[in-house]
């Protein structure tokens, strides 16, 4: 192989390296996006921009049904806070039934500029009750000095994922088989 196809290649492989960030940190999204039923989880959240240019001082993400035994991690220079309620049924965490628990979770108080990255984390228990081979979504809201991003959005039953077609996908996990 001639050092000019090398060379081709080489500056070929650098230029899609510069390419793939902006699309993979075009929104809030999880850094793990895959995890088995009836297991631990660490959701990290990346947030990789404000909205539209302006700094993001709160980040309120929702917890689906399922999802038991939310513990998110205090920031500093963040206020974290978490909203508690009723489960949609009653679960078992560890050996104990459980029907409440944080429905969700919010850092707010801090300033996270437009042109920085950041990560927003919690950890928690998949539960028995959720479906292998399906995805589970996490709504964010992410509020910013001026304005706000609802990250949102979920495909209608038989569409693609929201990452497929729309502008403002809801953070997604695929739920894999108890290993």
């Amino acid at each position: 192989m001639s050092i000019h196809v090398i060379s081709s290649r080489l500056a070929a492989a650098a230029a899609a390296l510069v390419l793939v960030p902006s699309a993979v940190f075009a929104h809030v999204s999880l850094e793990t996006r895959q995890a088995p039923v009836e297991s631990s989880y660490k959701a990290v959240f990346k947030v990789p921009h404000g909205c539209k240019g302006s700094p993001t001082v709160k980040l309120r993400v929702r917890i689906p049904d399922g999802v038991l035994g939310v513990k998110p991690q205090p920031k500093a220079g963040w206020t974290l806070q978490t909203v508690t309620g009723d489960y949609g049924r009653a679960y078992t965490l560890y050996g104990a039934p459980v029907s409440s628990g944080v429905k969700e979770v919010v850092w707010s108080g801090g300033s996270l500029p437009d042109d920085h990255y950041d990560e927003f984390v919690f950890v928690a228990y998949l539960s028995s009750a959720l479906k292998p081979d399906t995805t589970l979504y996490f709504p964010v809201v992410q509020e910013c000095e001026q304005g706000l991003t609802r990250w949102i959005d979920q495909p209608a039953p038989g569409q693609k994922p929201a990452d497929d077609h729309s502008d403002s996908p809801a953070p997604a996990l695929k739920l894999l088989p108890k290993p």
